[in-house]
């Protein structure tokens, strides 16, 4: 999830879609159950209904719901809620993760902290309303699902994990695609091109190629293509011999015999030099390669998975881009959505992260208050997973309460400080610059760079700088 992409549902099998949210409500006033059915029931909610605490409890030992509403005062004491705080006590003994709202018409702040305090996930005063009632409940649900995705996951994982498989959340419709071809070319010796925008987690599919394929008790060597000068390119790639050039104190095994009988991943292909790109092309169609200085001939059985978002067929036709080597590098293509197409993984993501870095930073937060989601949901993430993986973590960093805040996460941060650029520092300007180019050219790092007046290489430097 280890992303981008990052963690959640790994199988690329057909996904059923989920059923529809089961709500549990309790309340000892008819009329308020009414009212809660006729509101949710239009929504797409199952309801179920109940007018006790006990008939609650009976209800949650036979049945299993997304969500809990409870009424805080019932027949024994009608004012001071102790009921329903007992209640919630019971609820959090018998489901801890179990989002609870609860309500009252004698609301008052301290009981709604006491309220927060005995594991409710939020408050509401009758009357309520409609639309905040609404989002409350599907962020709630949201979260749950997502965590319960990723506790399955981390169980199914066990093994998988064992065996060196990436863990890869894509349940989102737009990712069906890409599970489908995951699940047919995976197994095969195939090369493979994985395109899309930068940080939607072209190197997670990578791995889960490499890992469901017959080469997957070998090494998967990842290269970043990229940050490689061009003065070094082809002895990181292919090795070299002591002497060969002025550093070269002593013989070097190259990337492509560290991958023999594995998977190599070129990332940034794109960036592969001009007239480095025939050595390329002669390894991948006869599997022999020289390292540098030497006259020997090595063969290497090696499964090239390459990525770029870049426009390679565009490139070809500018002439920065060998056709024939496209053709070899690109036997079946998988094309990666941007992270604004697939909003239906969020949720998952973003709880997935937040598990990570409170286990990493050791924060007592775990959840996201409804208007953080939705913050996230209304995001345009120009930098994809890799940029909700740094908020994320940001967010970790900036909390100091159990839930994460809007301004945890620091997205209006970019909007707000763009419009004061006399009070910045300039890598702040820089940072603002790069996002917003990267932003008006839909993630692809080529067009920024070039609208920068930056090299690709410079780019992704400064990127990684700054978190982007």
């Amino acid at each position: 999830m280890s992303t981008d992409i990052q963690p959640g549902p790994t199988s690329a099998g057909i996904r059923r879609p989920d059923p529809p949210p089961r709500v549990l409500v309790a309340d000892d006033q008819p009329s308020i159950l009414d009212a809660i059915e006729l509101l949710l029931r239009p929504e797409g909610y199952a309801v179920e209904s109940v007018r006790s605490p006990q008939l609650l409890m009976n209800a949650l030992a036979s049945d299993s719901f997304d969500a809990v509403l409870i009424d805080l005062n019932y027949t024994r004491d009608t004012t001071s809620g102790r009921e329903g705080l007992d209640l919630l006590e019971q609820l959090q003994l018998l489901d801890a993760q179990l989002p609870v709202i609860v309500m009252t018409a004698w609301a008052n702040v301290e009981l709604a902290v006491e309220a927060m305090r005995h594991g409710a996930r939020d408050f509401i005063q009758k009357p309520w309303d409609n639309a905040r009632l609404l989002a409350i409940l599907r962020t709630q649900i949201e979260l749950r699902r997502a965590l319960r995705k990723t506790q399955l996951l981390e169980a199914e994982n066990r093994l998988l994990r064992a065996e060196g498989r990436p863990e890869f959340i894509a349940s989102a419709p737009s990712m069906q695609p890409v599970l489908d071809l995951i699940a047919r070319v995976g197994p095969s010796d195939a090369n493979i091109l994985i395109t899309g925008e930068h940080g939607t987690g072209k190197e997670v599919v990578a791995q889960t190629l490499h890992a469901v394929s017959s080469r997957s008790s070998r090494s998967l060597v990842a290269v970043n293509t990229g940050a490689l000068p061009e003065g070094t390119f082809e002895s990181e790639l292919f090795g070299h011999v002591k002497g060969a050039f002025t550093d070269a104190r002593s013989d070097r095994i190259g990337r492509f015999e560290l991958a023999d009988g594995g998977t190599l991943f070129l990332d940034e292909i794109a960036n592969v030099p001009l007239r480095q790109q025939a050595k390329l092309l002669r390894v991948l169609e006869t599997g022999e390669m020289e390292r540098v200085g030497a006259s020997k001939t090595r063969h290497v059985d090696v499964r090239v998975v390459s990525a770029t978002n870049a426009d390679l067929p565009g490139e070809c036709a500018a002439g920065r881009f060998r056709e024939d080597l496209l053709f070899r590098l690109n036997t079946v293509e998988i094309h990666l959505p941007p992270l604004r197409e697939r909003r239906e993984d969020l949720p998952l993501l973003a709880a997935y992260f937040l598990s990570r870095y409170a286990m990493r930073y050791r924060k007592a937060v775990s959840a996201f208050e409804p208007s953080t989601m939705q913050a996230m949901l209304q995001h345009n993430w120009p930098g994809n997973v890799r940029e909700l993986d740094h908020t994320i973590e940001r967010a970790v960093l900036m909390n100091r309460t159990a839930r994460i805040e809007v301004a945890d996460l620091g997205l209006s941060a970019v909007r707000a400080t763009s419009q004061n650029l006399d009070e910045m520092s300039l890598e702040a300007v820089e940072s603002v610059l790069i996002r917003k180019a990267l932003a008006r050219c839909g993630g692809n790092v080529s067009h920024a760079a070039e609208a920068l007046g930056l090299s690709r290489g410079a780019l992704y430097r400064r990127m990684e700088k700054y978190g982007i």
